[in-house]
């Protein structure tokens, strides 16, 4: 006795703390409040208050036994209040309404979601642990979290929500918080804390402090034993009870009672501190002052159950100063022993009232008052909406935390430098990672048996991406490296230049010996899809990084550490709300796909779609021929016949033309010396980007390499078989003579030009700025693009000669040819006179996906700068993007195409704005970037399949269509 009494003397000395100044539980019109908890209060009898005390279990993935017994404890033991455990929303929806109809009294519908409803129910979404949420330093995030938590569960009839958990997580072995905590430091778990409590009460549900008086410091599990706590009382003040002081002045509604054994707070040993009179009177409400709803932990816990029979313990919890007693066993021993105590005066009738007062209370803070039914329509819908998705998008990248960046490998640039490997460590899929990974450029997953296997397979590579990747089941998951991962990790940074990205808890970190030969790590927490993906685009610069380390890895990285990291300015991968588009007015697109599948407008095809820098849109659709054998894929490569002009040629011209090497005025005679005397030796470089030369629009060299009789190609000009002669490859077994190259030049030079002025669209130019350019540059075309742009770009899917960088089966086909080639065009470019030069054309010849085309587009959007590099100067962009012949009804900028003059003319849908521009191409491909929309598009496809008759796509304007449903799509 005389020990409690010292105990109760300390504590009082101890915590030298005010009470709470106000009742979170008073409602906004307490008056009215007051009213309706008298008049039911003074109505109950003695069975139905106590039944008030009781919140039990209830499953929505049980049989109609389950359901009859609680409705049977319902109306029998007139329970108050159920917690809803495992199941769907539309059962428990269905069963809410059930059980409440069956009550007297409204029930208090509990729920236990720390990261969402995720946590016990199917179909529903989930939010980021708290550790991964304790790395973001913007706590209006966290409002905003508890604040659609709130949401979830007001839509679903819950009326208190088990979180947040405060405990400070001081033990990395900690077995059941971990994850679950915001982290180690006592002033980011309060701020979060009351931030996310601020945030779910603004929607009317109770939040709940948990698990009082603190269980960041246990080395065992509260669910199968009874932790002890070995800590004097200023420790537990400064750092365990620090939060709940914090959180009660900041309205907290309710708190959990833990089942732990304190000494310091309680002398026997045996008691849960969930069932201590010292912890919960007299510390929790009289020291701390707190006047809101008091709940116990689970009482079937064996930290509790273990303690005494359910009945017992129930009883004990009551005259400990709970008011509400979770997960009760034995409700009707519990019913008789509260009664018979009454009468033995160990329990007042005035303590079970004073409870029931504050659970009424709380029922009609929380609207039970005016209580409605859950509405069963668009349930899924409004538990799974898209704010909630980009809510989801902010945290985690918020939450990325970069502890190490040596040489500032973070984010990665120069990617014309850099040869990538991607090793998975871990026993969970690392696939979302490295397929976005791949999006920005040529990452190659490397994989071995053993280690000598691994280690020699990655000696090509000059920087190692290490994905970490564990189970995102729960945050209870392992997750720590094994001895093998540990070893194979230190030998691969001892060999090669790192990055090391841990998708599991930071703790997994305590287990590497030493970090020195690892030059980057980046804690991502989780190994979700979503964290994975933006963990991909951050190591590129999509996005900087921001988060901070929530909990100490050793000394060698503290808690509060991370590196800001730069924006690049690539591209982000993201949903379309994201970029203020509408996803749901984005799905006419699919629409419109089945027309064109089903009309057979082209087998298949690749969309992107980007605003803003994001692309929101990266879809493929059918398949590659009419056997339906292989679908196209995102990373597939189409020939992309004309836009070769604005994706190839056109940046290598403007290159020039900033250099001075070539310009806008400069005559075709001074370009091509071989053009002085010629009718075109006056055109200017303006008029040829212009489309205004007077060139004809194409001519068909092939043709006279035929028989004019029978149409088969000449041996002259043509073999079989590669030679010095015939070095040329035009398609598959077929070879032109190398001098044919000259004839070429030659019908150019001494073609017609077109009697009058004006616009014609003309192949004829690209030609003559392809020998310009190779002639200034002293090197191929697609070796000169391919190093200036692509590689730095990561554009390692956009190529000439496709064949030689690709499999076959990657390359999507083009035309039956049965007038030329006599074949089934597939790696070779389509167009005749390219395929003539050997496959390489400043009209013609590249291939790409539309990923890489938006790539390039974007960097023009950008006016000229991509990746952390600038590439042309933003004055050369806007001289580029500009008509220079307007007044002569010429829309082409130079180079570039623009919107139409002529209305009738459907250059683009008619609903882009006059600063926009792009091209379209003779295979059914067309790309379109708009400045003021800050829209990019992207469509890819071979309607020239089966045959170049196939008009089908150009003459619906389908294309266009899509572009319409685009803009469209804009929000504001």
């Amino acid at each position: 006795m005389k020990k409690e009494l010292l105990i109760v003397v300390f504590i009082s000395f101890v915590f030298n703390l005010s009470a709470q100044s106000v009742d979170p539980l008073i409602a906004k019109d307490a008056e009215a409040q007051d009213i309706w908890v008298d008049s039911i209060l003074k109505n109950m009898s003695i069975d139905e208050k106590i039944g008030q005390l009781f919140m039990i279990q209830a499953y929505s993935n049980k049989d109609k036994k389950h359901e009859d017994y609680i409705t049977n404890m319902i109306q029998k033991y007139h329970v108050g209040n159920l917690i809803f455990m495992q199941g769907t929303p539309e059962k428990q929806a269905v069963l809410t309404n059930k059980f409440q109809d069956s009550a007297k009294v409204p029930l208090l519908i509990g729920f236990d979601g720390e990261w969402g409803l995720d946590m016990r129910l199917k179909d529903t979404y989930r939010f980021p642990w708290n550790m991964t949420l304790g790395a973001i330093e913007k706590d209006s995030l966290i409002t905003e979290f508890g604040k659609h938590l709130g949401m979830h569960c007001k839509r679903l009839g819950i009326h208190v929500n088990f979180a947040p958990v405060v405990d400070i997580n001081t033990n990395p072995e900690n077995p059941i918080i971990g994850n679950r905590s915001f982290g180690e430091d006592k002033e980011n778990v309060t701020e979060k804390a009351i931030a996310f409590t601020k945030g779910m009460q603004s929607q009317g549900v109770l939040a709940n402090a948990k698990h009082f008086p603190g269980h960041g410091d246990t080395a065992t599990d509260s669910h199968h034993t009874l932790p002890v706590l070995n800590f004097d009382l200023a420790r537990l003040d400064s750092i365990e009870l620090y939060p709940y002081k914090r959180v009660f002045d900041a309205g907290m509604a309710s708190v959990m009672t833990a089942h732990l054994s304190i000494a310091s707070l309680e002398p026997d040993s045996r008691l849960p501190t969930s069932l201590s009179k010292n912890v919960v009177t007299n510390l929790l409400q009289q020291k701390l002052g707190f006047l809101g709803l008091v709940i116990t932990d689970g009482l079937n816990m064996k930290g509790a159950a273990n303690y005494a029979t359910s009945a017992e313990i129930n009883l004990a919890a009551i005259q400990a100063g709970n008011d509400l007693l979770l997960i009760p066993q034995e409700i009707p021993a519990t019913v008789n022993m509260i009664k018979k105590a009454i009468e033995l005066n160990t329990l007042t009738e005035e303590r079970v009232d004073f409870s029931v007062r504050k659970i009424l209370k709380a029922k009609y803070w929380a609207g039970l008052n005016e209580y409605k039914p859950v509405v069963l329509n668009n349930l899924h819908e409004d538990l799974n909406s898209i704010d909630d998705e980009l809510l989801h998008r902010e945290l985690v990248k918020n939450s990325l935390t970069v502890v190490k960046n040596k040489n500032y490998n973070i984010p990665i640039t120069n990617l014309e430098e850099r040869k990538i490997a991607y090793v998975k460590l871990g026993d969970d899929s690392g696939y979302p990672f490295i397929d976005m990974l791949q999006n920005y450029g040529q990452v190659d997953e490397v994989y071995s048996e053993n280690l000598d296997g691994l280690i020699t397979k990655l000696k090509p590579y000059n920087l190692v991406i290490v994905g970490f990747h564990k189970s995102n089941a729960n945050p209870w998951k392992s997750y720590k490296f094994t001895n093998k991962e540990l070893v194979w990790l230190q030998e691969i940074s001892r060999e090669n230049n790192v990055i090391l990205d841990v998708f599991a808890s930071p703790y997994s970190l305590l287990q590497v010996k030493s970090f020195t030969n690892i030059e980057g790590i980046i804690v991502s927490y989780q190994n979700s899809k979503l964290a994975q993906e933006l963990s991909a685009q951050l190591i590129f610069g999509a996005f900087g990084a921001k988060g901070k380390l929530p909990v100490s890895i050793k000394s060698d990285f503290l808690e509060g550490s991370g590196f800001f990291t730069s924006n690049l300015s690539r591209f982000e991968y993201t949903i379309p709300e994201a970029a203020q588009l509408s996803s749901i007015k984005l799905k006419k697109i699919d629409s419109l796909a089945k027309i064109i599948l089903k009309e057979k407008m082209a087998p298949g095809f690749q969309v992107v779609v980007a605003r803003h820098g994001k692309i929101v849109l990266e879809k493929s659709y059918g398949h590659h021929t009419d056997d339906t054998s292989r679908k196209v894929k995102n990373s597939d490569v189409y020939d992309l016949a004309s836009l070769t002009k604005i994706l190839a040629s056109l940046p290598l011209v403007m290159k020039a033309e900033e250099e001075k090497k070539i310009s806008l005025n400069e005559k075709l005679q001074d370009l091509l010396p071989g053009f002085k005397g010629s009718n075109k030796a006056t055109v200017s470089v303006r008029e040829i980007l212009s489309h205004y030369g007077r060139l004809k629009a194409w001519i068909p060299f092939y043709v006279a390499t035929q028989d004019s009789i029978t149409h088969k190609n000449l041996p002259a000009f043509y073999s079989n078989k590669q030679s010095e002669i015939f070095s040329l490859n035009v398609a598959k077994n077929l070879y032109i003579n190398k001098s044919y190259k000259d004839s070429i030049y030659k019908y150019i030079k001494d073609a017609d030009q077109r009697t009058t002025a004006g616009y014609k669209y003309s192949d004829l130019g690209y030609y003559l700025l392809q020998e310009a350019i190779e002639k200034t540059y002293e090197k191929p075309l697609n070796t000169l693009v391919d190093e200036e742009f692509y590689q730095s770009l990561g554009a390692n899917r956009t190529t000439y000669l496709p064949l030689q960088k690709f499999p076959a089966n990657e390359i999507i086909p083009t035309e039956k040819d049965n007038y030329y080639r006599n074949q089934l065009v597939q790696g070779y470019v389509h167009d005749m006179g390219a395929a003539m030069l050997g496959g390489v054309g400043g009209h013609a010849g590249l291939f790409a996906n539309a990923n890489d085309v938006a790539k390039i587009m974007q960097m023009y959007l950008q006016k000229g700068y991509y990746g952390g590099k600038r590439y042309l100067k933003t004055e050369t962009l806007d001289k580029f993007n500009h008509r220079y012949f307007s007044d002569m009804q010429v829309r082409r900028g130079l180079g570039f195409d623009k919107p139409q003059l002529n209305p009738k003319v459907k250059a683009t849908c008619g609903c882009v704005s006059d600063e926009s521009f792009g091209h379209s191409g003779f295979t059914g491909t067309y790309t379109w970037a708009d400045p003021q929309s800050g829209i990019v598009y992207v469509f890819l496809s071979n309607r020239v399949y089966p045959t170049a008759a196939n008009r089908s796509l150009v003459n619906s304007n389908m294309r266009t269509e899509i572009q319409q449903v685009i803009q469209d799509a804009i929000i504001n």
